[in-house]
């Protein structure tokens, strides 16, 4: 199954291994989930360390 790689929300920039990242999400109601990525993936908006270390003046 393909999937759209993941992008940050803010400037659109691809979201590669080991990149730092912070994710938007509401917290899951279920407990014991063990794939991460798809969950993420499915349920999350990422937002990479530049845009969110950005602040503007």
């Amino acid at each position: 199954m393909l999937w759209e790689k993941p992008q940050c929300m803010v400037c659109s920039r691809e979201i590669k291994g080991n990149d730092t990242v912070y994710v938007k999400m509401r917290y899951p109601e279920r407990k014991g989930f063990t794939e991460i990525k798809a969950f993420l993936r499915n349920e999350g908006k990422f937002v990479c360390e530049d845009c969110f270390t950005d602040k503007p003046e």
